[in-house]
């Protein structure tokens, strides 16, 4: 039976599908109600000519959340991006995703909740993982000592940052979620990935505080 590739869903028999080809070769079939989302990931529509590989506008479209827009806040509100644009594409679509996760997040109201644990406990380690399937939702990991945050970073939900767990003990979070591969700045709380720091820059592998599992 025929999958939605975007939301997974099963589809109905005759229910209406188009095709997309999300790197210019393979085209796979998605629902009239994720067609959007396919097009803001920069996938081909069947019919049209072939681009090949991601492309980067549509992604960083999603930059400014759609409740901030609604909100009337102004962009220049929002922290600066991870990384200058021209640098975005020098990284691979993997790196984009993790670094789309951490502008989305910086520019939700729990960075501040973040920055203020930071300041009471030092800073935490950091990891985004992205989920498995084609959706490019991604998790959030902060930990410390004795507490650790979890969010869920959705960029095409009208609310893209949302808390997911939260807990004492750092051996509760699975192992999966642990990949420490971000820093938080001791600024202003955003969160930097190692993939948006310049060679030379980046942190060394084990940088860090270790806890126990």
């Amino acid at each position: 039976m025929k999958t939605c590739a975007v939301c997974e869903r099963t589809l109905l028999m005759g229910e209406h599908t188009s095709r997309f080809s999300p790197e210019g070769r393979d085209y796979i079939d998605v629902c009239a109600l994720c067609q959007e989302q396919a097009v803001d990931h920069g996938w081909t529509r069947e019919g049209l000519p072939l681009h090949g590989g991601f492309e980067l506008a549509g992604r960083r479209r999603r930059q400014r959340p759609l409740w901030q827009a609604l909100l009337g806040g102004a962009r220049d509100e929002s922290p600066e991006p991870v990384i200058a644009e021209p640098a975005l594409r020098r990284l691979s679509d993997a790196d984009l995703q993790l670094v789309e996760a951490a502008d989305l997040f910086n520019q939700s109201q729990f960075r501040r909740t973040i920055l203020s644990v930071s300041r009471s406990l030092g800073p935490p380690r950091v990891s985004i993982v992205p989920l498995s399937g084609i959706s490019g939702e991604t998790i959030l990991t902060f930990v410390w000592e004795i507490t650790w945050y979890q969010y869920r970073v959705s960029p095409d939900s009208s609310q893209p940052v949302r808390s997911a767990e939260r807990g004492s003990d750092p051996s509760e979070i699975e192992e999966s979620f642990t990949r420490w591969n971000a820093t938080l700045n001791d600024d202003d709380g955003r969160v930097v990935p190692d993939a948006a720091l310049l060679p030379g820059v980046r942190a060394p592998a084990g940088e860090g505080p270790t806890y126990n599992r």
